[in-house]
């Protein structure tokens, strides 16, 4: 990486550190955009070059740098004990414990307009990515993509029910994590009972196209070490 992108990246921490002061009562907007820039003390211009979408960009850096965060307190956490099904739990729950609710509200909105649907998906799909990695995933086939759908679907409930949870310590949306996440594995099993049912190996030639399905090469930013 060169100077120029480090710099840039430096700039960029810079102005999403001075924008979340402001996200609270302006959200992800133009307002807050500009008055991070001045409480930077970054030209406009420039961090328009750093954020060509603005405060579009601001959301999306404030998302991943929450994925980062679950990702090194996963990397310096002892989950041996924990059955698989925990270790995603607290992997959500590490998640989630990284973001502040009013600006993931604020985010949630933002990503809700027509527009930017598909950047939120987006994000949402590369939390559920950035999970199944750094626990340990390998697959390669259709399972790299029914995982990560399945995931990205918990994921999304337990954000809107943790934004409207005021329980002690959020103890709520971790019950309603674990009931989603007890749901997916019954789905895992149904799945498996299928495969090895009659009906199951009936179809089993046209189930062989799936086979077919290869998960896609991880780009550079995936690799460890790199930045997303």
């Amino acid at each position: 990486m060169d100077k120029t992108s480090v710099d840039l990246d430096e700039m960029r921490a810079r102005l999403l550190t001075a924008a979340l002061p402001h996200v609270a009562f302006d959200g992800w907007s133009a307002a807050t955009f500009a008055a991070a820039a001045a409480d930077a003390g970054i030209a406009p211009g420039m961090a328009r070059v750093i954020c060509p979408r603005g405060a579009l960009d601001l959301a999306v850096a404030y998302h991943r740098q929450g994925d980062r965060a679950m990702e090194a307190r996963l990397a310096a956490s002892d989950l041996a004990a924990l059955k698989f099904r925990e270790r995603v739990a607290a992997a959500v729950r590490f998640r989630l414990e990284a973001a502040d609710p009013d600006a993931v509200r604020r985010g949630a909105a933002l990503f809700s307009l027509p527009q930017n649907v598909a950047v939120g998906s987006a994000l949402i799909w590369g939390t559920a990515d950035a999970i199944w990695r750094a626990l340990g995933d390998n697959s390669a086939d259709v399972n790299w993509y029914t995982k990560r759908m399945t995931l990205s679907a918990v994921y999304s409930a337990t954000v809107l029910y943790w934004l409207g949870d005021d329980s002690a310590g959020k103890a709520a949306t971790w019950e309603f994590l674990s009931r989603r996440i007890e749901d997916v594995m019954r789905f895992e099993k149904a799945k498996a009972d299928f495969r090895a049912s009659g009906l199951g190996k009936t179809l089993a030639g046209p189930l062989k196209l799936l086979t077919r399905i290869r998960a896609p090469a991880p780009a550079p930013g995936d690799l460890p070490g790199q930045k997303g």
